[in-house]
């Protein structure tokens, strides 16, 4: 991909300015061109994946995703190709939206694209076209979504439809349905679960907030703006951790072949003017994760983004992942909405949280304890109390970061007699510098896990109950890659075992602890000279800090205390 060459005046750290963006943005488009059908409805990306809801079903999805970055870049000619499109499908070549199908997604990108594209799409088609197109979205009105963030897409829909006067009382009633259900899901503190359960991951961001705040900002609605702006705002605030210094978003949760979808509510924030974050430090985050995908191989030698994370990766996929499944990144250019004389685009980079200082971070509604160093822009996020057995390993493991994935191998886990599950997760507190949470593994044994955490080291502690005497148990830390290390050492119960830690259970519940380091500091020095580990009996230990200070630890099996 063919880029104007990088700018440092105003964008010190990335080189990016909204003139990356908009040339990132024609480059996607001029590259799925070719894949169009004739009649332009519909989009077959090349290559022998298909997701289960077949390939007519992709094909549309192709045509929904491009579309929709097509409308974010006000991309006139684009948008003439894409009406001829939309001509089509609406005419019999696009499947009908049924409940719980794939249609029901596409129908909100098409819409949403639809609605801010008004004068230069919508109102010049033919009205027969027209009805055509509002009659085949009219079916998202009553169809049945499935019960996680779907339930979005027909607000989404009726939103738009709402708007051109079709079917009002139709469409409130799917705004009001679909709004009422998320307010079940909505946890606090800006974060939400997607669906029943314990599913935290970035769809908080490019879902639950994306679509009712855009629908608030749109129908210029001010008290769900408010509500809906306020969660995104203070959502934010922890949001903006998650990236590292290098751009990296977090790699946990699925969909991860969104890639830079990621930066859809930092754009948000500042559309809308819902955001604690400054301009500079919006774009500089955003503008992060765009180089640092584009510099890592998502787009391939066709100027097409692959399925995968840096290049083409099966590891990252679900079984709803077809062809044009990474063009969902395109919500990550909904800043091109923002004016070129907006103070995003000509403030100057701001590092962000990750640049500035080390800091460990409580983040209390999903129970998690994020972790990062200024020195090499990492950060870890040590996962107690998201869950979601579908989609293992992304939700389960004990730790995720900006510079690892998860392993083959089960890194980050407690495996209990050789088995690594984790399910039924119950958070047991998070407070400052440590996380825990209970869980049950193999056989019904519960483990109580803690991870204590001060610069880049991490102290590790699990207690094992109702499993039987003498059954193993197995502690794994992190994976690695090229530049970073990572060190595992034993101080409770446990031994080296390879490039694990092994110990034994004892006639009643066991206590194990490590200490561990994920890093990407040359010559860091020595682990076990930064924290020292005493057992002082019962259900008690204690660590002494490298500088002097002491944490004391009670672990029973339904309680924590760190004092």
């Amino acid at each position: 991909m063919q880029l104007p060459p990088e700018d440092r005046t105003l964008s010190p750290y990335t080189g990016y300015t909204r003139a990356h963006w908009e040339a990132a943005a024609d480059a996607l488009l001029a590259a799925v061109e070719p894949y169009a059908t004739e009649d332009r409805a519909l989009y077959h990306l090349p290559g022998d994946r298909q997701s289960w809801s077949g390939r007519l079903s992709d094909g549309l999805e192709g045509y929904a995703r491009t579309l929709l970055l097509a409308a974010l870049r006000q991309d006139g000619p684009a948008l003439e190709r894409y009406a001829d499109g939309l001509a089509a499908g609406v005419s019999g070549v696009w499947p009908r939206i049924e409940d719980r199908s794939q249609p029901l997604v596409e129908a909100a990108s098409i819409a949403f694209a639809l609605r801010i594209t008004k004068p230069l799409l919508w109102d010049r088609l033919g009205d027969a076209v027209r009805q055509r197109a509002a009659a085949w979205l009219g079916d998202a009105l009553t169809a049945q979504a499935w019960p996680c963030n779907w339930e979005l897409f027909p607000v989404t829909v009726a939103g738009f439809l709402a708007s051109t006067g079709y079917e009002p009382d139709a469409s409130r009633k799917a705004i009001d349905r679909g709004l009422e259900r998320i307010e079940q899901w909505y946890v606090g503190e800006g974060w939400y679960t997607d669906g029943d359960g314990r599913k935290f991951d970035y769809y908080n961001g490019w879902a639950m907030h994306l679509y009712p705040v855009l629908h608030a900002w749109l129908a210029q609605d001010d008290q769900l703006a408010d509500l809906y702006g306020g969660r995104l705002s203070r959502h934010l605030e922890d949001y903006a951790r998650l990236f590292g210094a290098d751009g990296a978003p977090m790699h946990q949760g699925r969909s991860l072949t969104y890639r830079f979808a990621t930066t859809a509510p930092l754009w948000l924030g500042a559309l809308t003017g819902h955001t604690p974050l400054a301009p500079g430090e919006t774009r500089r985050l955003a503008s992060g994760a765009l180089k640092y995908f584009l510099d890592r191989g998502a787009v391939d030698s066709h100027g097409l983004l692959t399925l995968g994370w840096h290049g083409p990766d099966p590891a990252v996929l679900q079984g709803y992942s077809g062809p044009a499944s990474p063009y969902w990144a395109s919500k990550g250019f909904l800043g091109l909405l923002l004016p070129a004389d907006h103070e995003v685009w000509t403030a100057v980079e701001e590092p962000g949280p990750a640049e500035r200082t080390d800091a460990v971070t409580s983040i209390t509604a999903p129970n998690w304890l994020l972790q990062s160093t200024s020195s090499d822009g990492l950060v870890r996020l040590h996962n107690h109390g998201s869950e979601d057995v579908r989609y293992d390993p992304y939700y389960t493991r004990l730790a995720y970061s900006t510079v690892t994935e998860p392993s083959p191998s089960y890194d980050n886990s407690v495996l209990v007699n050789g088995d690594p599950s984790r399910t039924e997760i119950v958070p047991l507190g998070v407070g400052e510098g440590w996380v825990a949470s209970r869980h049950t593994a193999a056989a019904g044994a519960r483990v109580t896990s803690l991870v204590l955490a001060r610069g880049a080291v991490e102290v590790r502690a699990f207690r094992v109950d109702g499993a039987a005497e003498g059954t193993a148990v197995r502690i794994t830390g992190w994976s690695t890659r090229d530049g970073v290390s990572s060190e595992l050492l034993p101080a409770v119960g446990l031994e080296p075992s390879g490039a694990e830690l092994a110990g034994t259970l004892g006639p009643g519940p066991s206590l194990f602890v490590a200490l561990a380091r994920l890093t990407a500091v040359r010559n860091p020095g020595d682990l076990a000279e930064t924290a020292s580990v005493e057992f002082t009996g019962g259900d008690e230990f204690q660590v002494t800090w490298a500088e002097g200070e002491v944490t004391r630890v009670r672990m029973d099996a339904e309680r924590i205390a760190v004092f």
